[in-house]
């Protein structure tokens, strides 16, 4: 097993990515912008209806569980009152 791009333990076809030019002109490669057409196109799915709907979901969960015996104490609360009126 190689150590990949630049001793990195890269994957074989993974981008090679630079900051440096060494010597060379510094123009955008045709490789280079694939990688980032991929990395773009990633991102656009990364921010669609359902990343969002996720976000809010971790939002809330966040929020109930760091109150969580607050939260049962409101269900069992609630679960009390529709009982009550049943």
């Amino acid at each position: 097993m190689s150590a990949g791009a630049f001793g990195t333990g890269a994957a074989a076809g993974a981008p090679r990515w630079s900051t440096t030019s060494y010597g060379d002109t510094t123009d955008t490669g045709p490789q280079a912008l694939t990688a980032l057409g991929e990395h773009v196109s990633l991102c656009r799915a990364a921010s669609s209806r359902f990343s969002r709907l996720h976000c809010g979901a971790l939002a809330v969960h966040g929020l109930v569980a760091a109150r969580f015996v607050t939260t049962l104490a409101v269900v069992a609360a609630l679960i009390g009152a529709v009982l009550l009126v049943v």
